[in-house]
């Protein structure tokens, strides 16, 4: 067998059993990929997909133990090319992030500055997504790091680290309510149309939990990825904006009022995660350390157990 078989068998887990979606990301025919897969079954031995016809439908019991060799296989194949150009001494490449927009517009910019300084023969590639989207590119090899607030901690392929804290904001027009001095109660904000992230953005799990655990019903008018669009519909008036504390652009938005409700939402973690046994480039460990100065190198190598095994 070779690593193009195991590549596809790979990607037809991946792909949902679409073998013309499988055929388009390894540019090859529909049927070389079935039978790259049949050809590996045959000297298993072993069925590794379950079939409806010619169709795949799903893994046997014997395949899901086998996906996970190939995936640990293909893995520490792309570990060797990492390992030889780093021994070579090969300073250029590309480092590859996916993170939100939030991430993206208001934290990076800094991070990816000095570490271009640093490591000018390096391209930054950026990928913007969903949290849940983030953690898929780590996990597929399309990124070399993610960078999100929400749901990197749940997959147990992804070694995460925590990097920092922060809170909500609510913003409104001036001259609204809100932006009297008093600190404002859940209570107070439940009796607004609120604006807001989309599920599974920024930190929004925090806030829809915090009026659940308070048993008030809130009217979430409109919802977004993007902060600055948040604050674009808050500036017309539709209603009162719940961001990140970060987001707040003052001299972007003329005419909003930020309010304090770091005591209303619980705060929020962005973590930065990798593949668990990835080999990172000396570049990709120097990034972490940017955008998270209180880890260490060792700690970080020690963690994604770089050197396999």
């Amino acid at each position: 067998m070779n690593f193009q078989q195991l590549r596809s068998i790979r990607e037809a887990s991946r792909r949902g059993y679409n073998l013309t979606e499988v055929a388009n990301v390894l540019f090859t025919s529909q049927p070389g990929v079935s039978r790259q897969i049949r050809e590996v079954e045959d000297e298993l031995g072993v069925e590794i997909f379950e079939r409806n016809g010619k169709r795949l439908t799903g893994l046997t019991e014997p395949g899901k133990g086998i996906l996970r060799i190939i995936d640990r296989l293909l893995l520490e194949a792309e570990n060797l090319q990492q390992a030889g150009r780093e021994f070579a001494g090969t300073k250029g490449g590309t480092l590859t992030i996916a993170t939100t927009h939030t991430q993206a517009r208001y934290v990076l910019p800094k991070v990816v500055q000095a570490f271009r300084a640093q490591f000018p023969d390096v391209r930054i590639a950026l990928q913007q997504s969903s949290p849940e989207h983030i953690a898929e590119y780590v996990l597929s090899g399309k990124a070399d790091v993610g960078i999100a607030t929400e749901g990197l901690s749940a997959f147990d392929d992804l070694i995460s680290f925590p990097c920092y804290e922060w809170n909500h904001v609510i913003v409104v027009p001036e001259g609204h309510p809100l932006s009297g001095g008093t600190p404002a109660t859940l209570a107070d904000l439940a009796g607004f149309p609120l604006i807001t992230y989309d599920l599974g953005f920024t930190g929004r799990s925090h806030i829809d939990e915090a009026f659940r655990a308070a048993g008030l019903s809130t009217d979430v008018v409109l919802t977004a990825m993007d902060s600055d669009v948040i604050q674009q519909y808050v500036s017309l008036g539709l209603g009162v904006g719940l961001i990140a504390s970060m987001a707040v652009e003052h001299h972007k938005y003329k005419g909003l009022a930020t309010v304090d409700a770091k005591h209303l939402f619980a705060p929020n973690v962005t973590r930065l995660a990798v593949r668990r046994g990835a080999w990172l480039r000396s570049y990709t460990i120097d990034f972490i350390l940017g955008f998270a100065p209180q880890l260490s190198r060792a700690e970080v190598e020690a963690a994604v157990n770089r050197h396999g095994g």
